[in-house]
């Protein structure tokens, strides 16, 4: 690489677990895509179906550059733009605060919360029998609602609804499930994610 260059990453796993060789006059960098939102006030059919963003829906980037150069980070930004575009704006981080979000927070809690949503409704559909139809309309309508009653205060859950988390809590989720922010927990995760026996510092 060319004295003054970027290495740019997609995840921060490698970077955090200490893998990327590092070389003098190179700088590192890592920049991981949020995704068009799910509450992306989307306009055009091209914007709805991008889903994975890069094409029509604007989606906000998040990025990690520990260096002290603010020209070095200007031009990582330019090129993450490039990159990713549309993007709405660039968020920068540590390299763990990344990790912690990609996979801690992402894949450890999102994605496995998003494919649980399909297990359960396919168990509705097709061990419990309910028709499949049925199961979709309700249960699209009540995922959006649920995320933006509690990622955006936009209605408060009825007390019913209320004593129903709970239970499910209790029935679902393990009690010491904040465990996964735990600095050893993610090396643990990182370490199975890049097929390693540990991650040394």
């Amino acid at each position: 690489m060319k004295e003054g260059s970027v290495l740019l990453t997609l995840d921060p796993a490698a970077a955090y677990a200490g893998l990327l060789a590092e070389r003098e006059g190179i700088h590192q960098a890592c920049a991981h895509p949020a995704h068009p939102s799910v509450f992306l006030e989307r306009t055009t059919p091209e914007e709805w179906a991008d889903t994975f963003g890069g094409i029509a829906a604007p989606q906000e980037v998040v990025a990690a550059y520990e260096g002290g150069d603010e020209a070095i980070r200007e031009r990582t930004a330019a090129v993450i733009r490039a990159i990713y575009a549309p993007v709405i704006d660039v968020h920068w981080v540590t390299i763990k605060q990344l990790a912690q979000l990609e996979p801690t927070l992402v894949e450890t809690t999102g994605c496995m919360i998003g494919q649980f949503l399909k297990d359960s409704m396919d168990h509705a559909i097709h061990e419990v029998g309910i028709p499949e139809d049925a199961v979709k309309a309700l249960f699209y309508g009540h995922i959006f609602i649920s995320l933006t009653n509690a990622l955006r205060g936009s209605n408060p859950f009825s007390d019913a609804c209320l004593r129903a988390m709970d239970y499910g809590r209790e029935s679902i989720i393990k009690p010491d499930w904040t465990k996964v922010w735990d600095d050893a927990e993610l090396d643990k995760v990182l370490a199975t994610m890049l097929d390693l026996d540990t991650i040394e510092r």
